[in-house]
């Protein structure tokens, strides 16, 4: 069975920039899309952010196992309903990765609850990305370093909170570090950010980068069912529970009332 892989695109930089047209005449989605079609075990589609419900319905969601989304111009035109839909899928199973300047994007910063700030340069510097879990899944096939010659600096300190993991590592030729390889467990769902990824540069293109998105839609799915509705808090009554016990004191809520938490 296939593992199925949504990419969002905001799909404006492709249209307005006639720079990021060149680079990526097929969109920068349509792109990531087609290197994972090759992989063996994985099917990609696109929708993107024009699309109804910017492609998300809750079918679309309930069908794709790993969801990529990158965006940049656009993060304040997604629905705050659409947002809150792709975080229940995660917190659900659904796999989630977010590249480049996601980290500003409205999903990753609900899943992460921080500013999600950094700083940045946009000079078209050279980018060294360092494994630093050598044998993680996501690092799998890749050598120990690799080169971007083109890329934004992101800078630290970097906004988010203590990672799972640190898969990787960049440095920038003017000096900066940044940890661009991040993986996240938030719910039943696996995260994992990729920094890599300015509109003007051709950073998709590159076999090694394609290699790290593949490995992460790996690393992310979840094979098992989805949690149908992740904000469920029931109530056990006292004649539910395991052990007999005697209810005592007083109550907050009348025998019946279901009550929130």
């Amino acid at each position: 069975m296939s593992i199925r892989v949504t990419v969002w695109g905001e799909n404006v930089h492709e249209h307005k920039n006639r720079t990021v047209a060149e680079v990526y005449p097929e969109t920068m989605h349509g792109t990531i899309a087609k290197a994972l079609n090759r992989e063996d075990g994985i099917t990609a589609t696109t929708v993107t952010l024009q699309d109804a419900d910017h492609g998300l319905t809750p079918e679309k969601l309930a069908e794709t196992d790993v969801l990529i989304w990158w965006g940049h111009a656009a993060h304040g035109d997604v629905e705050d309903e659409i947002v809150e839909r792709v975080c229940n899928a995660v917190w659900g199973g659904m796999g989630m990765i977010f590249l480049h300047s996601a980290h500003f994007a409205k999903p990753f910063k609900r899943l992460m609850g921080a500013p999600c700030n950094l700083t940045w340069r946009e000079a078209g510097e050279r980018e060294r990305l360092w494994v630093t879990s050598r044998h993680h899944p996501i690092a799998r096939g890749l050598p120990d370093h690799f080169e971007l010659e083109h890329e934004e600096m992101y800078g630290e300190p970097f906004g988010v909170p203590e990672p799972l993991e640190t898969v990787f590592v960049s440095w920038f030729a003017g000096g900066e570090v940044f940890r661009s390889g991040l993986t996240y467990r938030r719910g039943a769902g696996n995260i994992f950010y990729f920094r890599p990824g300015h509109e003007t540069y051709p950073t998709y293109h590159d076999a090694n980068v394609q290699r790290v998105i593949a490995n992460a839609a790996r690393w992310a799915y979840n094979p098992l069912p989805r949690i149908a509705d992740p904000n469920v808090a029931p109530n056990t009554p006292v004649t539910e529970a395991l052990e007999p016990i005697e209810e005592r004191g007083p109550r907050l809520h009348a025998h019946g009332e279901a009550g929130y938490r």
